[in-house]
């Protein structure tokens, strides 16, 4: 029981901060690929 609480505290905090990078990340990667599509939108449009 000691060894499955002590595998618990040791690994649960580096997976909690992965969560909360992982989220943090997303948002600012679905900014960055809607940025990416109104720049190839005006790309193709100046070339018309």
């Amino acid at each position: 029981m000691d060894n499955m609480q002590t595998l618990i505290a040791n690994v649960g905090f580096p997976i909690a901060i992965s969560m909360y990078l992982l989220i943090r990340i997303e948002g600012k990667l679905a900014n960055l690929t809607s940025s990416i599509d109104n720049l190839s939108a005006n790309i193709s449009y100046s070339k018309k």
